[in-house]
């Protein structure tokens, strides 16, 4: 059973840095696709980052230059820096993965609040 586990949420000043931690169980080279999505109050999930098993990157332009996605293949896990944070970053940031069968999985979801 695929487990996706999400940390490194919680509460900073606009300006300031997160860094989001997903862990995988098993092997993350199971995923050819994995990614940051996030959920403001009242609002549609959204696409973050995406990164591939190659190592291929996708941003939304809200965070380019800002974030950044990355992946270890011997830790099995994909991390997301978050930098120059603002108010509207606020939300709950999921962990997503696609398999090679194009099956997804998500996390449970980690809290990010950016007080201005």
């Amino acid at each position: 059973q695929v487990q996706l586990v999400e940390s490194g949420g919680g509460l900073v000043q606009a300006g300031g840095s997160l860094r989001l931690s997903c862990a995988t169980s098993g092997s993350i080279s199971r995923f050819n696709n994995m990614g940051w999505y996030r959920q403001a109050p009242g609002k549609q999930r959204e696409l973050v980052a995406t990164i591939t098993n190659g190592g291929s990157t996708n941003y939304a332009d809200s965070v380019k230059g800002r974030f950044t996605i990355s992946r270890d293949n011997a830790k099995n896990t994909v991390d997301l820096q978050m930098n120059s944070l603002k108010p509207e970053d606020t939300g709950v940031y999921y962990c997503n993965a696609r398999s090679w069968s194009s099956r997804l999985y998500w996390g449970q979801g980690t809290q990010v609040t950016v007080s201005s």
